[in-house]
C-alpha cells in the first residue's frame, strides 16, 4: 500500500483538483464567437514554473520556442551533453556500454518493484559525465567544449550553440504531459525534472509540448497540437536538409540568405532551422511519450503519422510510451469499479474533466478520444501501429482499458509490453511530491532500456 504521506497528499490533492475543477466550470462563454483560439499552456497561479538553461549546467541545456504564431503551442527543447561526445561509433560505443555499466553495475537487472537508492544513480551518472569529458573531441571539427558558452559581440549570451559540422546525432522524443487536458504544462517545475531524467537515460533530445488547455480550449485542441508539433519537427528536419545543401552549392560566398552557421534566415537575419535540432536531432529516430492525458495525444499522434506515411519524412516515429494513459469508457472495467476512488485522480473528478475538454453537447465517454477501444474509432489498423510500451500502476482505475488497448496490439503481433508497479499510484513517475522516489526512478530506467531498443542503430542491442 502507498505510504501515509502520500495517502493524507493526495487527500489534499483532490480536495484542490476538485475546487479547481468546479471553479473551471464556472467558464461558460455565451457567444461561441468569443473564443479566443490562442489559448493558454500554463497556469502559474496553480503550479510553479521553472525557467530554461541554454547551458548544460547539470548535464541538459534547455530553451523554449514558440512554434505557432496563431496560438500558444509552445515547445521546450531539452538536450543532454552527451551530443557534444564524439560522433564516431567507436568512441560512442565505449561511451554507451561505460553509461549502462554506471547505471545498472556489475549485478543483473533488477525488478521494476524492487527498491533502489536514487544516491547511487545519481553519484553513478556523476562518474559518468566525468567519464565522458575525456571522450570529446576538440580540433576535429565536431562540437566540443567551447561550445558551451558563446558570446555575441556584445557578450549578452552565454548559451550553447553547435559551431562544427559533424555534430553526434541523437533520437528526438516528443514528450506530451498529463494534467487531465486542463492543467498542467511542459515547463513546470515537475515536468521539467522529469523530462531531464529522460533526456539523460534514453540519451535523446526531448521536446516537451505545451499545447492549449481546457475549457479555454476544447476537444481537438490539444490532440491538433500534438500533431502541429509533430509536423513542426518536420518542417525543422527539411529546412536543416535545405541549409546543408544551400551551404555546399554556395561554398561560403554568398550569406545573404543565411546566418554566420550557415541556416536558412528570414528577412531579417533570423535562422529559420532551430540550431540545436539542426545539429543534433535525428528525426529518422522519432519516440512519442505521454503521461496520463499526453498518452491520448501521443496515441493520436501516433495514428496520424502513420496516416501520413511518407508525407512526414524524414521523419518516423519508431516507438510510443504511453505512462498511465487517460483512458475510460461508458462499460466500466473492473479497476474502474474497485478503484473509483482512488488515490490523487478519482474517476468521478476525471469524469468532470472529460467534461471540461470534451465540447458541449458531445460528452461521451466512449469519444475516440477517451476510448482507444471503441467501435468506429477510425484511423489505421492496429497492426500498423508502432511499438507501444505501456505504464500502469496497481491502484490506478484506469489500469485494465490501458491493458486492455495493449493486448490488442499484440494480438496483431505489435511489440507492446505493459509494466505494472506494485504499491503505485496514478502519476507515480511524474507527480512532484514522488518524481525523486526509488520507484520513479525505476520506471524512468525501464523506459530508457526498452525505448534504446528501437532507437539504436546497432539493432535491438537494449532488451530485456
Amino acid at each position: 500500500m502507498p505510504s501515509v504521506a502520500v495517502k493524507l497528499y493526495s487527500v489534499f490533492f483532490k480536495f484542490m483538483l476538485k475546487h479547481r475543477l468546479q471553479n473551471r466550470q464556472t467558464l461558460i462563454i455565451d457567444d461561441p464567437n468569443d473564443v479566443n483560439s490562442f489559448g493558454v499552456t500554463s497556469r502559474p497561479d496553480e503550479e510553479s514554473i521553472i525557467a530554461s538553461n541554454p547551458s548544460f549546467t547539470d548535464g541538459v541545456a534547455t530553451k523554449d520556442i514558440h512554434i505557432d504564431p496563431t496560438t500558444s503551442v509552445s515547445i521546450r527543447i531539452f538536450l543532454p551533453e552527451t551530443c557534444l561526445g564524439s560522433p564516431d561509433p567507436d568512441v560512442r560505443s565505449q561511451c554507451n556500454k561505460s553509461r549502462v555499466k554506471a547505471l545498472i553495475g556489475s549485478d543483473p537487472r533488477r525488478n521494476s518493484y524492487g527498491a533502489a537508492t536514487t544516491d547511487n544513480v545519481t553519484d553513478n551518472n556523476n562518474h559518468y559525465r566525468n567519464s565522458f569529458n575525456n571522450h570529446r573531441r576538440k580540433s576535429d571539427g565536431s562540437c566540443n567544449v567551447d561550445d558551451l558558452a558563446l558570446k555575441s559581440e556584445n557578450g549578452v549570451y552565454r548559451g550553447y550553440a553547435p559551431s562544427g559540422k559533424h555534430c553526434r546525432k541523437l533520437p528526438v522524443m516528443l514528450q506530451f504531459h498529463g494534467g487531465g487536458f486542463v492543467s498542467g504544462s511542459n515547463d513546470s517545475v515537475s515536468n521539467d525534472f522529469f523530462c531531464r531524467r529522460i533526456a539523460k537515460l534514453c540519451d535523446v533530445i526531448v521536446l516537451a509540448v505545451g499545447y492549449r488547455l481546457a475549457p479555454e480550449n476544447r476537444y481537438p485542441a490539444a490532440l491538433e497540437d500534438g500533431l502541429k508539433a509533430l509536423h513542426w519537427l518536420a518542417k525543422q528536419a527539411n529546412l536543416a536538409e535545405c541549409s546543408k545543401s544551400l551551404g555546399n552549392r554556395r561554398g561560403g560566398g554568398d550569406m545573404k540568405k543565411s546566418d554566420s552557421h550557415g541556416h536558412i534566415a528570414d528577412a531579417f537575419g533570423a535562422s529559420m532551422a532551430e540550431p540545436w535540432l539542426a545539429a543534433h536531432g535525428d528525426p529518422s529516430r522519432c519516440v512519442l511519450l505521454g503521461v496520463s492525458c499526453g498518452g491520448n495525444i501521443a496515441d493520436y499522434v501516433a495514428r496520424k503519422a502513420v496516416e501520413a506515411g511518407n508525407l512526414l519524412d524524414p521523419v518516423k516515429v519508431v516507438a510510443q510510451v504511453l505512462m498511465y494513459p487517460f483512458f475510460i469508457g461508458n462499460v466500466p472495467t473492473h479497476s474502474e469499479i474497485k478503484l473509483a476512488n482512488s488515490y490523487f485522480y478519482d474517476k468521478a473528478m476525471c469524469i468532470l474533466a472529460w467534461k471540461l475538454f470534451l465540447p458541449e453537447g458531445e460528452f461521451d465517454l466512449d469519444h475516440p478520444a477517451a476510448n482507444p477501444l471503441v467501435a468506429g474509432r477510425g484511423g489505421p489498423p492496429l497492426i500498423r501501429m508502432p511499438p507501444t510500451l505501456t505504464i500502469v500502476a496497481e491502484h490506478d482505475w484506469m489500469r485494465d482499458r490501458a491493458i486492455a488497448y495493449s493486448e490488442e496490439l499484440r494480438k496483431v503481433n505489435v511489440d507492446a509490453p505493459v509494466l505494472e508497479y506494485k504499491d503505485a499510484v496514478h502519476e507515480f513517475a511524474t507527480l512532484d511530491m514522488l518524481l525523486k522516489t526509488p520507484q520513479a526512478q525505476a520506471c524512468a530506467e525501464d523506459i530508457a532500456i526498452w525505448v534504446k531498443k528501437h532507437i539504436s542503430l546497432r539493432g535491438h542491442e537494449f532488451s530485456y
